[in-house]
């Protein structure tokens, strides 16, 4: 082999080490796994970094659990979850999927619309240059926040319409968010743990008598069955779900992070498109409306929970006191809007 040949071999063997280094792996939890939605929008986000110069590569699960523990071990340099498994690694922006931290109410109804609004202007905030910081914690980084839709309560029995109603109910609470099994201790349930996994299981074979659940959980987890004749939707978010990117910060270029997130912005109108479908899919029948003075007390002991799980550090108090801000200045008349920052 001439010295030409020599070196145009090793060019190309440098340039094979390069491109394999460039590709990073990233764990997507979708419920259905690689035909979800969730995936697609994952697909569509790894040609749009492709473009930016780095390649990224899809694995799909659909056990959320064990997403998370291959994006621990290493086998993936990024992950994308449920908020309630990525606050582990960013507290700030898991934050956002709180105990009524994004809900306006006005005059003792919820304003869906409103609340999806500040969801929207919690993520840009979060995405913006100036909290850049706030979304890298230790190693990791946020790569990105999409709207996953409200958590409704799901019943098997419409007798379970009021706070007073859920004195030992058995509700079921994700066992690695200790924050849900304090709240249903809060009301005087019994809180059955679960995952998201088993959690339409459950539901389905009355094990527990209430989950929460977005509403594009309906179908996938076939929620009807445990609803029955009985059983409904009730009205009211406890809380807006997100999916969130995070990244193995070392493992992607300087200012990835940046442009990961903004393309993330970019997709929120489409994931309320799916959210919307979701909400006019579930039968008419099946929603329970929530009068006003029950809207009323699920909204104070939803603020008296976050506060009481803030202060026992489960919630980020820094990342609340920015969803409050972004939530007060959609709503100055809440009540709690005219108080001191109790968040933090």
């Amino acid at each position: 082999m001439n010295l030409n040949a020599k070196a145009g071999a090793a060019l190309a063997l440098t340039a094979a080490a390069l491109s394999a280094q460039a590709a990073n792996t990233m764990c997507v939890f979708d419920i259905i796994g690689a035909s979800g939605d969730a995936f697609n929008m994952a697909k569509d986000y790894a040609v749009a970094m492709q473009k930016n110069g780095v390649t990224v590569e899809l694995k799909a699960y659909s056990n959320e659990a064990a997403a998370v523990d291959e994006f621990r071990a290493g086998k993936c340099d990024a992950l994308m979850a449920t908020a309630f498994r990525t606050r582990e690694f960013n507290g700030v922006a898991g934050a956002i999927d709180t105990l009524g931290a994004t809900t306006v109410v006005r005059d003792g109804k919820v304003d869906l619309p409103a609340s999806y609004e500040v969801v929207r202007k919690v993520v840009q905030t979060f995405s913006s240059p100036q909290a850049a910081k706030l979304m890298v914690e230790g190693n990791y980084e946020v790569g990105g926040i999409v709207p996953l839709g409200a958590a409704y309560p799901v019943v098997n029995n419409r007798a379970i319409d009021s706070v007073e109603a859920l004195a030992g109910k058995k509700i079921a609470a994700l066992e690695y968010d200790r924050a849900q099994a304090m709240m249903i201790q809060r009301v005087g349930g019994r809180a059955v743990p679960a995952d998201i996994n088993n959690l339409s299981a459950k539901f389905n074979s009355g094990e527990v008598d209430m989950i929460a659940a977005p509403t594009l959980a309906y179908k996938p987890l076939e929620l009807g069955k445990g609803i029955g004749a009985k059983g409904g939707i009730a009205r009211f978010p406890l809380m807006i779900l997100t999916y969130q990117v995070v990244l193995k910060q070392a493992r992607f270029p300087a200012g990835f992070g940046e442009k990961s997130r903004e393309h993330w912005v970019g997709e929120f109108d489409r994931a309320m498109r799916l959210i919307q479908n979701a909400d006019a899919s579930i039968p008419a029948g099946t929603w329970m409306e929530v009068s006003p003075d029950h809207v009323k007390k699920y909204t104070n002991i939803l603020r008296e929970s976050r506060i009481s799980i803030a202060e026992q550090g489960v919630y980020n108090k820094q990342g609340l006191k920015v969803i409050k801000k972004v939530r007060c200045a959609a709503n100055p008349a809440e009540a709690d809007c005219s108080a001191p920052s109790e968040e933090g």
